[in-house]
């Protein structure tokens, strides 16, 4: 008979279990965290986006993705997807809670999002010069995808192309690098108002056709 039993150190086989199992935390305890701590709610918040994205949108229209390492600065992308040929980036942000409203008379929400890096990088440009910043790059990815449960408490998505967005009017930039980085918070409302739509389907076909012209252009 063996008695060996599994060291408590080590993984064993039995099925997961809820990660509020693991830790010892209730739900009501989660969500007290969650509610006093504003940092913690954008890191969930920013990775469940992540998830309903692909669940509402990739599997809906079949679309397998990959995403890239969070700790890689040579790549951007958080779902990089594969759609009619091309390769297609993109970036997964969600609304700054404290600047969203509602206006009640026009049934209008409007809010902000932040669209740059985490970590400050050196940026080179068309004219041969370099840059320090967190600002992303125009043409660095290719479709924003705005989280906008804050917009009504629903899961909702708008989409705008890349080359669509603000760009920086950072005054200690110049015009050549302003044109080239994108600026940091990009307005959103709902329902979406031009650069955004949520029709998904379109801003996929719009970021091919960018892509293609700029393949042909190349050969």
């Amino acid at each position: 008979m063996n008695d060996h039993k599994t060291p408590s150190n080590l993984p064993d086989s039995t099925p997961s279990v809820s990660i509020l199992d693991k830790w010892g935390v209730s739900v009501s305890e989660l969500s007290e965290l969650v509610d006093g701590n504003p940092s913690l709610r954008g890191i969930l918040l920013g990775y469940i986006a992540e998830l309903k994205f692909e669940q509402m949108y990739l599997h809906e229209h079949g679309l397998d993705s990959t995403k890239d390492d969070d700790h890689d600065r040579t790549k951007k992308g958080d779902r990089r997807l594969e759609y009619d040929g091309h390769d297609l980036i993109v970036e997964v942000k969600s609304l700054q809670t404290k600047t969203v409203k509602y206006n009640s008379e026009t049934g209008v929400w409007s809010g902000s999002t932040q669209v740059d890096g985490s970590d400050r990088r050196e940026v080179l440009f068309s004219d041969g010069s370099f840059l320090t910043t967190t600002l992303l790059q125009r043409g660095e990815f290719d479709i924003l995808a705005v989280n906008c449960f804050a917009f009504g408490e629903t899961w909702k998505f708008a989409f705008a192309l890349n080359e669509d967005l603000e760009i920086s009017s950072h005054k200690g930039y110049t015009q050549a690098q302003r044109s080239q980085l994108i600026k940091s918070m990009q307005k959103v409302t709902w329902p979406p108002q031009p650069p955004f739509t949520d029709d998904f389907e379109l801003i996929l076909k719009r970021a091919w056709d960018k892509k293609q012209k700029r393949w042909h252009s190349t050969d």
